[in-house]
């Protein structure tokens, strides 16, 4: 479905904002529930936040609950992640993913995941 390019990310003080965009060329992407995991250095990568296919649903990790907004434009083949309030606890490298299955996204393990973006580093200085 996609080679998803990412855009965003980058280095921001703790308590700013960045948002992240995955582009995901291809007709099928409203086929697919999208979301984002992240990886922080030595640590087990994680589940970050899911949309459902319509974007009618929508599901975050309790650490970035009510910081973060996943949304996607289907018209646009995109997802979006919108980070408020950081904290240096955020830093990682964000991956954006798309699978048939919600349940898999929402597991964070990224195992059987169908498709992948490129990671973006994401850094929240203190």
């Amino acid at each position: 479905m996609c080679s998803c390019r990412r855009l965003g990310g980058g280095l921001v003080q703790a308590g700013g904002s960045l948002r992240l965009s995955c582009a995901a060329p291809g007709r099928t992407f409203s086929n697919y529930h999208m979301g984002w995991l992240r990886q922080a250095p030595g640590k087990a990568r994680e589940f970050v936040a899911a949309i459902t296919r319509s974007g009618g649903n929508t599901y975050y990790a309790s650490s970035v609950k009510g910081r973060f907004t996943i949304s996607r434009d289907n018209a646009a083949n995109s997802v979006y992640l919108q980070m408020t309030s950081l904290k240096p606890e955020d830093t990682a490298v964000y991956y954006c993913v798309a699978d048939i299955n919600i349940s898999t996204v929402i597991a964070g393990t990224g195992r059987g995941i169908d498709y992948w973006g490129k990671g973006t580093q994401v850094t929240v200085s203190s």
